[in-house]
């Protein structure tokens, strides 16, 4: 009995040498037989690769879990990290807001004690109304919108149109259900604005370009490529302040502004009314109902305000009778008086001094 172990490890050691020697050889032989049975009966292979999927799932299931654990401790791990670095950013955000707010409240007070000692009287409340961009009718030649308001719900020709980026354009035409939105890159746009770090007034030009320049500028202006540029409110046109855009670029051919607001993401427009007319206001009342006056031609009667006299009112008085001698003259005098307007005061021509006569003593 003893001898029996040692007898079955002589056996299988042969085997075992065998086994290792042409382990290689009986996979690859294995494998071409797979293969060669996969192409002869392919129902018979997917069937049996099935089984063995289904019977290897629950380990891989198993061995997937404590993988996936590791996975999310790491993701953890990571995640902390990157939310105690933002906590920092944050604190440190928070400090300069904090910071800003004590210098926006001293300005605030500052401006009120000043407007307190100026009597500054504020400008009017600004309504608004706010339309959905319903065509682009922009091109080669021309930059607008059409937007879905018109007179009934209150829009008027020269309302800005703005977003929350800043300026778009200027109501340029308006129907009863339907206006026109003039954009600030239309060749046709001219809008007084200001450049902010130098204060230095321009006029912001369309040239039918994504990017409108910079016109009419004092000469030995600084302008550099990031400043800001916003309304100026000179002309009544637009209040002050309104953001327009960046300097884009600065070169000989001009000064190139960028929009904060671009013209293919727009879908909706406020529209805002400032209460003011400007250059595109209409006439004052005294200048639209005056009617041309001119001088009243010989022979006909000058148009007056007063009503004519009834002649059946008045009664009528005897005529004094005509002077044959000098009262003609003056009669016919008086009658073209009367039927021609009102003329400048003649000049009252000097007699004419006797060529006999000597003008001293």
């Amino acid at each position: 009995m003893r001898e029996s172990p040692r007898t079955v490890n002589r056996l299988a050691q042969p085997i075992k040498t065998l086994a290792q020697r042409f382990a290689y050889l009986g996979l690859v032989g294995m494998a071409f037989a797979l293969m060669m049975l996969g192409k002869i009966d392919t129902i018979l292979v997917e069937r049996a690769r099935t089984h063995v999927t289904d019977a290897v799932a629950p380990i891989l299931d198993a061995m997937s879990r404590p993988v996936a654990s590791i996975n999310r401790l790491i993701s953890d791990v990571r995640e902390i990290a990157n939310l105690r670095e933002e906590n920092q950013r944050l604190r440190e955000e928070a400090a300069r807001l904090l910071q800003w707010q004590t210098v926006a409240r001293r300005l605030e007070a500052e401006n009120k004690m000043l407007q307190g000692l100026l009597n500054f009287v504020p400008g009017p409340e600004a309504s608004f109304i706010s339309a959905r961009v319903i065509a682009d009718t922009g091109g080669a030649f021309i930059h607008s919108l059409v937007l879905n308001a018109g007179a009934r719900d209150g829009v008027r020709k020269g309302q800005a149109g703005i977003t929350g980026g800043g300026l778009v354009g200027r109501i340029a035409g308006v129907g009863s259900r339907s206006s026109r939105l003039l954009l600030l890159t239309d060749l046709n746009s001219r809008i007084p604005v200001l450049i902010e770090p130098s204060r230095t007034q321009a006029i912001l030009a369309g040239d039918n370009s994504d990017k409108p320049r910079l016109i009419h500028l004092p000469q030995g202006t600084t302008v550099t490529p990031g400043d800001r540029i916003v309304t100026s409110g000179h002309g009544g046109a637009f209040p002050p302040g309104l953001p327009v855009g960046v300097v884009a670029s600065v070169s000989d051919g001009g000064i190139a502004v960028k929009p904060f607001v671009e013209r293919d993401r727009l879908e909706f427009v406020r529209l805002v009314d400032y209460g003011l007319d400007g250059i595109i206001g209409s006439a004052p009342p005294d200048f639209r109902h005056k009617k041309p006056t001119g001088r009243a031609k010989p022979g006909k009667a000058a148009a007056t305000d007063q009503p004519a006299a009834d002649p059946a009112a008045t009664p009528a008085t005897p005529a004094a009778p005509a002077s044959p001698r000098a009262d003609a003259p003056e009669a016919a005098a008086g009658a073209q008086s009367q039927s021609a307007a009102p003329a400048p005061a003649a000049v009252t021509p000097v007699p004419a001094v006797p060529s006999g006569a000597r003008s001293g003593p």
